[in-house]
C-alpha cells in the first residue's frame, strides 16, 4: 500500500508540472482555436532562463537562500518566456491570422524548430545539470514526501486559483471570454481583440515558465529537447481534460502524470506512453470534447 500511494505522490508531482503547460495550450486555443506547438518549448526556453539565473547567482553570490534564488529563476524565466511568446505571436502569428487554418499550425511548428535550435546552438546539445536546490524528504507513514513535490503541487493550487480568477473575475477575463466567443462582435463592443490575444501569449508563457523552474528544481537537469515531449503531453493533458477549460487542463496533467508514474510502477516502463495515449483515445470515443470540456457550438 505504501507503494501504491508514494506513485500516486510522483504521479501528482509530474501531473502537476503537466498542467501548467497545459493551461498555455488551452488558453490560446480557448481565444484564438489554435494550437501553440512552439508552446512545449517555451517551457523549455523558461528552464533555461531558470538555469542561467542559477548559475549566475552561485558564481557571484554564494550562500544566497534557496527561497530568493528560486523565486528570481521563476521571475527572470516568465520575464524572458512572456518576452518570447509576446514577438512570436506579434510577428508569426499574427499576420496569418486570418489565413486558411493550416498556416498558424505549420507556422507554430517552424517556431518550435527554430527555439529548440536556437538553444541548441547558444547553450549547447549537452545536459545542464545542477546541484539539488532542495533536498528534505520527509517521511510520512512510510512514505517519502520531499519538499520540492510539495513546493510544486502547492505552486500549481495558487497558479490555477489566480488564473481562475483573472479570467472569471477581472476585466482582462471578461475581454478574454469575449474574444473567444465571438472576435468581430468583441471588437464592435470596444474589445482590443489583439492586445487580449497578446496578453493570453504572455500569460500562458509565464505559467510554462514557472512549469520548467519547477522542472529544473525536480530533475536537476535541462536540455534543449526537453520542451518535445512535456509538450506533446501537456497537449495531450489539454485535449483530454477538455481544450478551453483550465480546470480541465489541470484535471487531464494530473491524470496523465498517474497514468505514467503508475505504470513504470506495476509494468514495463517503455510503454508508458502508449497507455497514457491509448487512454486518451479511449476518453474521447466516450466523450469527444474531454472530460471537463463544452461541445463546441457552430455557429451560423
Amino acid at each position: 500500500m505504501e507503494y501504491f500511494v508514494q506513485q500516486l505522490v510522483n504521479g501528482l508531482t509530474l501531473g502537476s508540472i503537466y498542467g501548467m503547460i497545459a493551461i498555455g495550450y488551452t488558453m490560446v486555443y480557448g481565444i484564438i482555436g489554435m494550437i501553440n506547438f512552439a508552446h512545449g518549448d517555451i517551457f523549455m526556453l523558461g528552464g533555461f532562463a531558470a538555469l542561467i539565473v542559477f548559475l549566475i547567482l552561485t558564481s557571484f553570490m554564494a550562500g544566497v537562500p534557496v527561497v530568493l534564488a528560486l523565486l528570481l529563476m521563476m521571475i527572470v524565466g516568465m520575464l524572458t518566456a512572456a518576452i518570447w511568446n509576446w514577438t512570436i505571436e506579434r510577428v508569426a502569428y499574427r499576420p496569418l491570422r486570418g489565413s486558411f487554418r493550416l498556416a498558424p499550425l505549420i507556422t507554430a511548428i517552424g517556431m518550435s524548430i527554430v527555439l529548440s535550435n536556437f538553444i541548441q546552438v547558444t547553450q549547447g546539445p549537452r545536459n545542464k545539470p545542477i546541484p539539488p536546490l532542495v533536498s528534505s524528504v520527509y517521511d510520512i507513514f512510510g512514505i517519502a514526501i520531499s519538499l520540492k513535490q510539495i513546493i510544486i503541487v502547492i505552486i500549481t493550487a495558487i497558479l490555477l486559483s489566480v488564473f481562475w480568477y483573472i479570467v472569471n473575475k477581472t476585466p482582462l477575463g471578461r475581454a478574454q471570454r469575449a474574444t473567444e466567443q465571438d472576435r468581430k462582435m468583441a471588437a464592435l463592443l470596444g474589445v482590443d481583440v489583439d492586445r487580449t490575444i497578446s496578453v493570453t501569449f504572455v500569460m500562458g508563457a509565464a505559467l510554462a515558465a514557472v512549469a520548467g523552474t519547477m522542472f529544473l528544481m525536480y530533475y536537476g537537469v535541462v536540455v534543449f529537447t526537453d520542451g518535445f515531449a512535456p509538450g506533446v503531453k501537456a497537449f495531450t493533458a489539454a485535449v483530454l481534460g477538455g481544450i478551453g477549460s483550465l480546470p480541465g487542463a489541470v484535471l487531464g496533467g494530473l491524470m496523465i502524470g498517474l497514468i505514467e508514474s503508475l505504470w513504470s510502477a506495476y509494468f514495463t516502463i517503455d510503454y508508458k506512453d502508449v497507455a497514457t495515449f491509448s487512454i486518451l483515445a479511449i476518453v474521447l470515443i466516450f466523450k469527444p470534447s474531454g472530460i471537463l470540456g463544452r461541445p463546441e457550438v457552430e455557429k451560423v
